[in-house]
C-alpha cells in the first residue's frame, strides 16, 4: 500500500494590523486581522525537506504590511484581492492563495479619537488560483435577541425526550453568515463592497427581527431568503446560528413568580443551527468555500 501526501496548504495566520489614513485633522483607521494560504506545488518540503519553493510565512506577513503602506486600506474585499492576486502570480509554485480578513468596528468620537465597538465583525474571504477569484464576505458574532414572537413545539420525541413545547420563548443566537458574490471582478468592486456589506447586514437584521419564529431553522431560511431576494449581486449565503437558550428562573421555593420575566442565559451545551440558502441558478462556487 502506497502512503502519498494528500491536500496541503501553509501561510501566516491572524497578522494584526491597524492601519491609519491621515488626511488632515480627520483620520480614518482600519484595524484588520488577516490569514494567508498558499498551495501549490510544494510536494518537495514536505517529501523531502526542499524548502526551494517555500515563500517564508514570515515574508507572506511583511506582504501584508508592505501592501498596507504602498496601497493603502480602504475596502477589505479590494485589499484581500489584491493580495492574494499578488501571491499566486508572483511565486512560481503557487497556484491557489486564500486570504481572509476580519476588520473590527470603531465608532469615531473626534478627528482623530476612535471608541471601539462591539456588534459584529465584519468578514471578508478571497480565493485566487492564478485565473478565477472569489469573494466571501461575511459578519461573524452578530448578537441578536427576540423577547417574543418565537415558538418551538411540534418536534418529534423518543425515550430521551424531555424537552417542554413552548408557544411564547426568548430567541437568541450568534450569528456567523458568509455570502458569495456572483461574481468577483465586476459585481461589486471599490465603494459597492461597502454598500453591499451594509445592504445585507440590514436585511439580516430585518428578517430576524420580522420573523416569526417556529423554529430557529425557521428564522435561518427566512434571513438567508431575504438576502438574496434584496441582493442580487449574491449567489448564495452560509448560515451558522447557535441557539443562545435562556430559561425562566423558578422561584416557587420563595413563593415568587417571575412573570416570564427573569431568565438566565445558559452558556453550554447549546443547539447549532447550519444551512445554505441558495438561487436555483447560481453559478457554481469554485473554490470559494
Amino acid at each position: 500500500m502506497a502512503i502519498v501526501l494528500g491536500d496541503n496548504q501553509y501561510g501566516k495566520a491572524e497578522i494584526r494590523l491597524l492601519h491609519v489614513s491621515r488626511d488632515g485633522g480627520t483620520h480614518e483607521i482600519r484595524d484588520l486581522n488577516v490569514s494567508v494560504a498558499l498551495s501549490g506545488e510544494l510536494a518537495a518540503t514536505h517529501l523531502t525537506g526542499d524548502n526551494s519553493a517555500v515563500l517564508t510565512t514570515d515574508a507572506q506577513k511583511n506582504t501584508v504590511y508592505a501592501f498596507a503602506a504602498e496601497h493603502g486600506v480602504d475596502h477589505i474585499e479590494d485589499f484581500a484581492l489584491l493580495l492574494a492576486r499578488h501571491f499566486v502570480a508572483s511565486n512560481e509554485a503557487i497556484s491557489f492563495a486564500r486570504v481572509i480578513v476580519e476588520q473590527y468596528p470603531w465608532e469615531r468620537l473626534g478627528g482623530h479619537s476612535f471608541c471601539r465597538s462591539g456588534r459584529e465583525v465584519r468578514t471578508a474571504t478571497v480565493s485566487h488560483d492564478g485565473r478565477d477569484s472569489w469573494v466571501v464576505c461575511g459578519v461573524r458574532e452578530l448578537v441578536l435577541l427576540n423577547s417574543a414572537g418565537s415558538e418551538f413545539r411540534g418536534f418529534a420525541r423518543d425515550r430521551y425526550t424531555t424537552l417542554a413545547e413552548t408557544t411564547d420563548r426568548i430567541l437568541a443566537t450568534a450569528v456567523n453568515a458568509h455570502w458569495r458574490h456572483a461574481d468577483a471582478g465586476s459585481t461589486a468592486c471599490g465603494p459597492g463592497w461597502a454598500e453591499s456589506y451594509a445592504g445585507a447586514l440590514d436585511l439580516l437584521l430585518a428578517a430576524f427581527a420580522d420573523t416569526y419564529s417556529y423554529s430557529l431553522q425557521h428564522t435561518l431560511f427566512a434571513m438567508g431568503r431575504r438576502v438574496l431576494e434584496g441582493r442580487p449581486e449574491i449567489a448564495e449565503i452560509r448560515l451558522s446560528l447557535p441557539n443562545k437558550h435562556h430559561f425562566e428562573v423558578d422561584l416557587s421555593p420563595f413563593g415568587l413568580d417571575s412573570g416570564g420575566a427573569v431568565f438566565y442565559a445558559a452558556d453550554r451545551p447549546y443547539g447549532l443551527i447550519e444551512g445554505t440558502v441558495t438561487r436555483d441558478e447560481a453559478p457554481p462556487p469554485g473554490k470559494a468555500w
